[in-house]
C-alpha cells in the first residue's frame, strides 16, 4: 500500500495507530516528537506524513511547516483532539491535506489516506510521457518512472524525479551541491543535504544493475552524472 510517517507523542496511541494500518498494508514509521519525525524524513521516503498537533517542545503545525519547506510536495494530515474552527482553519492555511480529529475510526483514516495519495500521486497526471535515454534505462519524466530494459517501472518520488531530472540535463557537467539544492527543494540547508544523500544513494541502487552508469561524488564540490555510451 503506502509508506507513512506518522508523527504522535501518545505512546499508546502511536502504537494502536501503527499497528491497525501495518494491518491493512501500509508500512508505518512512527516518531514520538516533531524533531524525531524531521530527521526521519531526511532518511526515509514516504508516500504521506500523519502528524499529530499538541506535542511538547514543538508542534504538528510548526513541523508541517518545516515539511512544506524541504519538501514542498508532501502531503499530509493533521490528527488531533482540537475540534475548534481556528485550528482547523489554521491547519488547512498551512498546506493540510485533510485535518481529522480524535477520536475516528481506522477506517476513516485509512480512506482519506488512500484518497489522498490517489489524488496527489502520478497516476492523477495525464498520461503524456517526456523520456530520457539512460544507459539501457529509460525516464518518464512526466509520470515519475524509471523503465527497465525488460519493460518493469520503478515508480519514483517527486523529489527522486526532479533531482534525476538535473542530473539528465547535467549530464557529464559538475553539478555543484548548492544548484542541486536549490534546483531539486528550492533552498540549501543541513537537512536538505542530508536528505539530497539519503536520496542520490538511492537513485545509485536504481541504477546499479548498469555499470556505465555513475553519480560521481566529487569531494567538496559535488556529483557528476556520467552516463558510458
Amino acid at each position: 500500500m503506502s509508506k507513512i510517517l506518522l508523527v504522535e507523542d501518545d505512546e499508546n496511541l502511536g502504537f494502536v495507530i501503527q499497528d491497525q494500518l501495518t494491518g491493512l498494508g501500509h508500512e508505518v514509521i512512527r516518531c514520538k516528537s516533531a524533531r524525531e519525525g524531521l530527521l526521519a524524513l531526511g532518511k526515509e521516503m514516504v508516500d504521506i506524513c500523519l502528524l499529530d498537533v499538541m506535542m511538547p517542545v514543538r508542534s504538528g503545525f510548526a513541523l508541517a511547516e518545516d515539511i512544506k519547506k524541504l519538501f514542498p510536495e508532501m502531503p499530509f494530515v493533521f490528527l488531533t483532539a482540537k475540534q475548534q474552527l481556528s485550528d482547523r482553519l489554521k491547519g488547512l492555511s498551512i498546506g493540510a491535506d485533510d485535518y481529522i480529529t480524535k477520536p475516528f475510526a481506522i477506517q476513516e483514516l485509512n480512506l482519506r489516506i488512500q484518497n489522498i495519495i490517489r489524488r496527489t500521486g502520478p497516476e492523477s497526471e495525464n498520461v503524456v510521457t517526456e523520456l530520457y535515454n539512460i544507459g539501457h534505462y529509460s525516464f518518464d519524466n512526466i509520470n515519475n518512472y524509471l523503465i527497465w530494459p525488460s519493460g518493469m517501472r520503478q515508480h519514483l518520488t517527486n523529489k527522486e524525479a526532479s533531482l534525476l531530472k538535473a542530473f539528465c540535463e547535467g549530464k557529464g557537467k559538475v553539478m555543484t551541491r548548492e544548484n542541486l539544492a536549490n534546483l531539486v527543494w528550492g533552498e540549501e540547508s543541513y537537512f536538505v543535504a542530508r536528505t539530497m544523500d539519503v536520496y542520490i544513494a538511492k537513485l545509485r541502487k536504481f541504477f546499479a544493475e548498469d555499470s556505465r552508469i555513475q553519480i560521481i561524488n566529487l569531494h567538496g564540490v559535488g556529483f557528476q552524472f556520467v552516463v558510458e555510451e
